[in-house]
């Protein structure tokens, strides 16, 4: 075992120890200085020497499965180390990996950080244009992709190599070679904890994707917050709910449970099924579940109590969680889901950790090695009830990523007065718990008072119609803007004026008179291909929608439309 396992080990069992003692692992969590490191070479082949244990279980709509033990997956990593090093990867070049949940994937990423490659998870549903940004932007000079989207590449030029996992593509190297390399990888030089191993493109909610750096250390070694919310321990079976190519699949599907020695759990689907879902968790032992607010919402609109042995364990992320998700599955399940907060460019830096109480609508409080302020965007003010959350650099966090690469002027913009600013607000109690109020750009006026677009959806969520909602300012002339909420609805509802009384009767029972509802119109909301909502598409519609006094969009409701819900 190397000095590196050994520190990286200490600091995780510290974590480990105290997983439900708050006030003792914030107090006595310090980030492991490592200088030379390698989470594949000196953790992942370190835990799997003669370990049968299973690392990854992917189960298929079709009800075959794959299983492979740490010790299957270690020696399967190197042979694919090894034969890329003679397609001619380098320490340092960059690889576009564009796979599905396959086991190749979690093989090709492991071997990528044993030669000291950098990693450029990409998701299959990118297009041409997407491809050829990042290709361009994030200088791959190789990349790893399933046959079924070769064709993807075809008018993609550039001097890269191309691997093709699956069927033989003409032109293309077969990954299915890699079988007859050595299962022993040994690195030239050692790795250092700095040097770069991860280039995430952001979702882009709000402008083009940006790029974001993590090295050696920042993710593995980071995530050691992110396995400590989740309160995953050896042994777990832990099912994460995410796509590859997006930061919380290496979140959750990675790093996290690895770190713990736990299970990876995947169940392939094409169409989100609940109840399929729920019953390969109680087939297959599932401890730990962790999943975005869309998908919650889905299952507590299912039976939850068909899960006859039910998680223990069970997260939300991606997104806020909204109260009434955490009460149906506590009615259903028994447990509570417990919220945290980070982004592609940290690890899990909130969190509502294990064995400490939950308050309601509150997504925690800061991870062990997190320092969070709250400033005052307008003022700079730090520490202040409501702000935009921000990472304190004089306590520089080991998952905060290095910066966006190539992008100076944006780096300087949110690491500008000794913070890293997360561009997200919150406000925080006398406990030091944080309850998330949105995106800095997201939040607006109305009659000059300001709106959490988040608060006035978890209302409307708790309404049996609604299925999902998205609020943004719609302009008015009188109060500058007023809430508006674009409003998918459960199937089998009509969009009708009836259902939007409804709605509306609900949001006066509700809300105060100056956060209700005042417009509201029925749509699919428009979202990312990693399926956040584009509030920034919504805004612009309606600053189109109502572009002068007297316009008003088809298909739009308006509260005064209904006098009957006056008094």
């Amino acid at each position: 075992m190397t000095a590196a396992t050994e520190t990286f080990r200490e600091a995780r069992d510290l974590l480990l120890d105290l997983r439900t003692d708050y006030a003792a692992a914030k107090e006595r969590f310090t980030w492991p200085q490592i200088e030379e490191f390698n989470w594949a070479l000196d953790w992942f082949d370190q835990v799997a020497l003669g370990n049968e244990a299973p690392c990854l279980w992917i189960v298929e709509q079709d009800g075959s499965e794959a299983k492979v033990s740490f010790a299957e997956m270690s020696r399967r990593s190197s042979q694919v180390a090894c034969w890329l090093r003679d397609q001619g990867v380098r320490r340092g070049e960059r690889v576009i990996v564009m796979l599905g949940n396959q086991v190749e994937l979690w093989e090709s990423m492991l071997a990528c950080i044993k030669l000291g490659a950098v990693i450029i998870p990409t998701t299959t549903l990118l297009g041409p244009a997407d491809v050829r940004d990042r290709i361009e932007r994030g200088g791959a000079q190789h990349a790893i992709v399933r046959s079924q989207d070769a064709g993807i590449f075809d008018g993609v030029t550039g001097d890269y190599t191309r691997i093709a996992v699956g069927e033989p593509v003409e032109g293309w190297s077969s990954y299915a070679d890699s079988a007859a390399s050595p299962d022993t990888y040994t690195p030239e030089v050692s790795t250092r904890g700095d040097e770069s191993m991860l280039l995430y493109f952001t979702s882009g909610t709000t402008s083009k994707p940006k790029l974001v750096e993590h090295t050696q250390a920042s993710y593995p070694i980071g995530h050691l917050t992110t396995m400590y919310w989740v309160g995953l321990e050896p042994g777990d079976i832990h099912l994460n709910i995410s796509s590859p190519g997006w930061a919380k699949h290496a979140w959750s599907n990675v790093f996290a449970p690895w770190n713990a020695e736990a299970c990876v759990f995947i169940y392939n689907y094409t169409r989100f099924d609940p109840a399929a879902l729920m019953h390969h968790m109680d087939r297959c032992g599932v401890t730990s579940f962790c999943a975005p607010p869309t998908v919650w919402r889905m299952l507590i609109q299912s039976d939850l109590r068909s899960l006859r042995t039910p998680p223990t364990k069970v997260v939300g992320a991606g997104e806020p969680l909204n109260p009434e998700v955490i009460e149906q599955v506590e009615k259903g399940w028994g447990a509570t889901v417990r919220d945290g907060f980070g982004q592609t460019e940290t690890t899990l830096a909130v969190s509502n950790s294990p064995g400490q109480p939950v308050k309601p609508g509150a997504m925690g409080r800061p991870s062990p090695g997190y320092v969070v302020r709250l400033v005052d965007p307008a003022t700079g003010e730090v520490g202040v009830q409501e702000g935009e959350i921000c990472l304190d650099l004089a306590h520089r966090p080991l998952g905060l990523m290095v910066g966006y690469n190539g992008d100076p002027d944006k780096n300087a913009e949110v690491m500008r007065d000794g913070f890293y600013h997360t561009g997200d607000v919150a406000s925080i109690d006398e406990d030091g718990y944080l309850t998330y109020v949105g995106r800095a750009d997201d939040v607006f006026k109305a009659s000059d008072y300001r709106i959490s677009p988040f608060e006035l959806e978890s209302v409307l969520l708790e309404h049996d119609l609604v299925a999902e909602a998205a609020v943004v300012p719609s302009p008015d002339p009188v109060r500058l803007a007023v809430p508006k909420a674009v409003v998918v609805l459960v199937p089998g509802v009509e969009a009708n004026a009836d259902t939007a009384r409804e709605i509306f009767r609900h949001s006066r029972a509700h809300l105060a008179p100056y956060k209700r509802i005042r417009r509201l119109s029925f749509s699919e909301l428009p979202k990312t291909i990693s399926g956040k909502i584009r509030r920034v598409e919504l805004r612009q519609a309606e600053d189109a929608g109502y572009a002068t006094a007297d316009a008003r969009p088809s298909g739009d409701f308006h509260e005064d439309d209904f006098p009957e819900l006056r008094g």
